[in-house]
């Protein structure tokens, strides 16, 4: 079994109350583009295209998936507005299958991890809910038997270190930490220095969050690898992206500067639970070409989820 297991039913109703307020709006907007229409004609086609706009899908995503209903509905010349939901679940799901958004049972699961340690670098600006996902991550690990570790390197803010060195305690697992005003990288050296000494599994390590100046980002995140890269050449395995779902279409420009300054393979959407844009996971998925890993629906535990876009999608359609 994976890191996260298969969707079970506590699972999915955690998701689907997660979705409530998107899938609320989305089905509002959906609804109104039905009203005395039978076929799925262009005012349809039109009014589809606005949904998906205003529910932080984004413009290039969005005329995408119409210009993919449009093709279908010529195909089909009998389609009409009671199968739209249909359709517009069925293109979601193949384009972000496209788009390298994999299915959980894609996954390496624990016991195929490619590396021990398993490096996990996150990034991502202050506000997103990085050091929260890093607890919870570091918590679903251990909790599926895994000697974890974490790495407290985002030195810019001492809350960083504070909050960090709190989940750390509340997960009961070892953290490295030099305080505020460190070195990042020798913070994170340290901390797989330290893994590879004590024959951790998995080892996790938060950055800075400031984009203020992309150079310097850029520069010191670059720094962090090739520190790393003396203790395990390969290192780090996974660069996480953690983005907050509830900012919509600002969340698609942080992940544009994040993913210029350093080479990030794995995304996260945080607080899905409390915003109607949940919209925006597909339009990042789409843009970026990198797989969606984990989305975050809920302040507990076992809310950061492992992604599964036919769940994901099902449960935007309200389908149990």
């Amino acid at each position: 079994m994976g890191l996260f297991g298969l969707f079970n039913r506590e699972k999915k109703e955690s998701l689907d109350k997660g979705l409530e307020k998107t899938r609320e709006s989305f089905f509002s907007k959906i609804t109104k583009t039905f009203i005395g229409k039978s076929t799925i004609d262009d005012e349809v086609l039109d009014n589809l295209e606005e949904v998906l706009v205003t529910s932080d899908v984004g413009v290039e995503t969005t005329l995408k998936i119409v210009k993919r209903i449009q093709d279908r509905v010529a195909r089909d010349k009998y389609a009409g507005t009671s199968e739209l939901n249909r359709f517009l679940k069925e293109e979601i799901i193949d384009l972000m299958a496209e788009n390298k958004t994999a299915d959980v049972k894609d996954f390496n699961h624990l016991e195929n991890l490619p590396a021990k340690p398993y490096v996990i670098m996150v990034v991502g600006v202050n506000g997103v809910g990085k050091t929260t996902t890093i607890g919870k991550l570091a918590y679903q690990f251990k909790k599926a038997g895994k000697k974890v570790m974490l790495g407290a390197a985002d030195t810019f803010r001492a809350a960083a270190v504070d909050q960090l060195t709190i989940w750390a305690n509340r997960v009961d697992v070892p953290i490295v930490s030099q305080g505020m005003g460190a070195d990042p990288a020798s913070v994170a050296f340290d901390t797989v220095s330290s893994a590879v000494a004590q024959g951790v599994d998995v080892c996790i390590i938060d950055t800075a969050g400031r984009l203020h100046n992309k150079v310097h980002l850029m520069n010191e995140l670059s720094k962090i690898h090739k520190v790393m890269q003396k203790v395990i050449p390969d290192a780090p395995h996974e660069i996480l992206l953690v983005l907050d779902a509830s900012t919509g279409q600002n969340a698609i420009e942080q992940a544009r500067q994040f993913i210029a300054a350093t080479e990030v393979n794995a995304l996260a959407l945080t607080k899905l639970d409390g915003t109607a844009k949940g919209g925006v996971v597909i339009g990042i998925s789409d843009q970026f070409k990198i797989p969606v890993k984990y989305i975050g629906v809920g302040e507990k535990m076992e809310d950061l989820q492992l992604f599964d876009r036919t769940e994901f999608v099902s449960s935007l359609f309200n389908e149990n």
